[in-house]
């Protein structure tokens, strides 16, 4: 157990798909946060030490014989413990409190009443908005608590038993939607809980700088770089680790955006001396995914392939036992890789589910544990340009996933000039810092236009702009009309094989940000 990891808080998973935002928006208040399965048992919890434990929601019912367990000894603990949803009907099932099945559910928006002064709603005002999602309600809150307040239809929407610094509220105060959220969770973490605010980027890069140090010895590690921001992080994070003894690598898989590798490069070679080196695999990548189309089988291709890759070289380069990469937090839920046995698989991550089982390199992944916005300021912190941490994210499988069907030259050169005008304009127009993540999709559909008073019969390209904090959720960007004809006008007349532009206006959920 890390030292900078105890005295946090410890969230159990019970299946929400809240979860991961519970422990971001503990992050946010700079408090280190860790996400365990729901059945850890009260021994290997206490071992960290935590300030506090936080009991997710979930989609089960108490009543329910497959509902997930947990160790009861957590709620008579020393430690303070809020539950949310899920986590307030176990709380009152547990202490004989009365759960009744719900024949109607409340979903979305609900009003809710603060019925007395208390340390989980201070500043929160008597009646505010909150996000509800739940079937069964608490009717009989247990002997000894105190109901703290209701929704509008008289369901309680929060209690506590504040001598045993028990919490729970009905509502998800880690939703943005809920209007006083990060209130609630401040207050919980401060004034009832005592975290203190240690964990910062400083912090982040202190305990991951002894960690490499630790584990490498002195081997030598091979740092894959993809051009962008959290591999360019990786790679400045390792070399301030073991300077000489880290090697980063870029290998081209002809999939990039255009000119990224030779600014990835000079951005870490020139801006901090890191020492790296560039190879173009494309046409070997290329050839791999030469009729592919499936897009998990596409990822399994390049995350092979880049082993592969990154194995023959580094007999050119000198004995590498290891091989540090960019995975973030998000990449190992969205690939059904995180703790427990709640994880749903959305899609395969290159570098989390398509490695092959007998790489001969040990992994580092230093990055592994936090969210995009964290590893931005962490690579602020490392003196990493603002032009390379400010840029949006960009798949490790590159474009291959934003060319749907068919991957050739052709029409990857065709996706590269229609993204260029895309960012070109998103610049120009001021807009490019306020998308959390902006990028084009080259569609396997055809449409007949006309251009020059001829018929064309060409592509369909789709534009993407979504705001986000971490990734787990986002919102499509409201575009300005005239930025949107500007764009598409540009891309029509300047890239061949074009001929009509689409803009996306699905948000994750239900969507994902990324097409494939």
């Amino acid at each position: 157990m890390n030292e900078s990891h105890k005295h946090g808080v410890v969230v159990l998973d019970f299946g929400s798909q809240y979860t991961q935002l519970i422990a971001r928006r503990i992050r946010e208040n700079n408090v280190f946060s860790e996400i365990l399965p729901h059945s850890t048992t009260f021994s290997d919890i206490s071992e960290r030490e935590p300030k506090a434990v936080i009991l997710s929601g979930g989609p089960s019912s108490v009543f329910d014989e497959s509902a997930y367990k947990y160790d009861p000894e957590i709620l008579s603990a020393d430690f303070a413990v809020m539950g949310i949803c899920y986590g307030l009907q176990l709380m009152a099932h547990h202490f004989n409190g009365t759960v009744e099945p719900g024949t109607h559910g409340e979903y979305g928006f609900a009003s809710v009443k603060v019925l007395k002064e208390n340390s989980l709603f201070a500043s929160v005002p008597e009646e505010s908005k909150v996000w509800m999602s739940h079937m069964d309600r608490v009717s009989v809150i247990p002997d000894g608590w105190e109901k703290l307040a209701e929704s509008s239809n008289g369901i309680v929407a929060s209690m506590c038993n504040p001598a045993e610094k028990l919490y729970a509220t009905q509502f998800h105060p880690e939703v943005a939607h809920t209007e006083f959220g990060q209130e609630i969770i401040r207050n919980f973490l401060f004034g009832i809980a005592g975290c203190e605010p240690a964990w910062n980027p400083g912090a982040i890069i202190e305990e991951q700088v002894a960690l490499i140090r630790e584990k490498v010895g002195d081997g030598n590690v091979l740092c894959g770089v993809s051009g962008g921001v959290d591999s360019s992080v990786v790679s400045a994070l390792i070399h301030k680790a073991l300077g000489e003894q880290c090697t980063s690598v870029l290998i081209d898989h002809g999939l990039m955006r255009k000119n990224e590798a030779e600014t990835c490069v000079s951005a870490l070679r020139e801006g901090l001396g890191v020492h790296i080196e560039s190879y173009d695999e494309s046409e070997i990548f290329l050839k791999k995914l030469q009729g592919i189309t499936d897009p998990e089988q596409k990822r399994k291709i390049i995350g092979e392939q880049f082993i592969r890759s990154f194995e023959r070289i580094s007999q050119s380069l000198g004995d590498f036992s290891f091989l540090a990469q960019g995975t973030l937090y998000p990449d190992v839920i969205e690939s059904g890789s995180s703790v427990g046995d709640t994880a749903e698989v959305i899609k395969s991550h290159h570098n989390v589910g398509g490695l092959p089982d007998d790489m001969k390199f040990d992994l580092i992944e230093p990055l592994r544990d936090l969210f995009k916005d964290e590893v931005r300021e962490v690579g602020r912190e490392l003196g990493l340009p603002d032009s390379l941490i400010g840029r949006h994210p960009f798949p490790g499988p590159g474009l291959a996933v934003r060319i749907l069907g068919d991957i050739t030259e052709e029409r990857l050169d065709t996706l590269r000039e229609a993204d260029d005008i895309f960012m070109s304009i998103l610049r120009e127009e001021g807009l490019y810092d306020d998308i959390w993540q902006a990028f084009s999709v080259l569609l396997p559909v055809k449409t007949v236009g006309v251009m020059g008073d001829q018929r064309t019969y060409e592509d369909v390209l789709a534009l993407r702009a979504v705001t986000s904090t971490d990734g787990m959720t986002a919102d499509w960007f409201r575009m300005p009309d005239d930025v949107l004809s500007k764009i598409s006008n540009k891309i029509v007349n300047s890239v061949r094989g074009v001929n009509r532009v689409v803009y996306d206006i699905t948000s994750k959920p239900p969507g994902t940000i990324e097409w494939e």
